[in-house]
């Protein structure tokens, strides 16, 4: 049996443990190293995919593999990060968590219950990748933001406050309000029937994919420019290309990198 076949589920399996790992750092709080995980597991996630078409190896596992680890890096990682933000974002003060051996205290929480609204994304997240893999539509082309994307638009609210903490982006990003409705947003968008064109490469000809350039160049442009700051704009201007210029169905293997 060839070894090339592992290769791309090799790559997966790295995305997955990214996820793991980010989601430990999600929920201690840690969110900058949860986005440096999980950005470094979509990393691997583009790569599988690419990996799986220049190896010309494909298996029904690959497909599932690739599913169960995008659900923990770019569906239960943003979750919980959505959960840590409004926690911060809602009124009063959260208490220090109980001694779970404290009698009765495994019933009690002490955090606001509002904030759990965040994990809408990680339920969302899920469904959209289950009609993804029974979708025969989806090609070289997205029904619905693929989650990776997703992701990245949920993790940069953090990354800005951290590293461009400008009044009016804090005060936008810890607005209960704001976070609600694009949770709410977010999970929409992930279920919309919504054609997205895909970064996927059948050929590097540049006739066939000049949105797909055009696209790459743009990103790089504005986050030269306006470094996390651009992420969101980058995520909104992906929405709006597709519309102007819908994805075609085409012949790659089905992927959500």
């Amino acid at each position: 049996m060839s070894l090339k076949r592992h290769v791309p589920n090799f790559i997966t399996i790295l995305n997955l443990l990214c996820g793991a790992i980010a989601t430990i750092f999600a929920v201690q709080g840690n969110l900058i190293m949860s986005a440096l995980f999980v950005a470094l597991g979509i990393f691997f996630d583009f790569f599988d995919g690419l990996a799986a078409r220049a190896l010309n190896v494909k298996s029904e596992i690959g497909l599932q593999l690739d599913s169960l680890a995008d659900m923990i890096t770019s569906g239960l990682v943003p979750g919980i990060v959505m959960y840590q933000l409004l926690v911060r974002a809602l009124p009063g003060t959260v208490k220090p968590v109980s001694n779970w051996t404290d009698s009765g205290s495994w019933w009690e929480w002490d955090f606001p219950t509002l904030a759990l609204v965040g994990l809408l994304i990680a339920a969302a997240s899920g469904y959209r990748l289950a009609k993804f893999n029974i979708d025969d539509r989806q090609t070289d082309s997205f029904i619905g933001l693929p989650t990776p994307a997703n992701a990245l638009l949920i993790l940069s609210l953090p990354l800005i406050m951290a590293f461009q903490p400008t009044p009016w982006a804090v005060e936008l990003i810890l607005n209960e309000w704001f976070l609600i409705g694009l949770t709410l947003v977010s999970c929409y968008m992930l279920n919309a029937e919504i054609p997205l064109f895909a970064l996927k490469f059948s050929d590097w000809s540049f006739k066939v994919n000049k949105l797909r350039y055009f696209f790459l160049g743009f990103c790089l442009l504005m986050l030269i420019l306006l470094q996390f700051i651009a992420i969101p704009l980058i995520i909104i201007s992906y929405v709006i290309l597709s519309i102007i210029f819908p994805g075609k169905k085409g012949d790659l293997e089905p992927s959500e990198s």
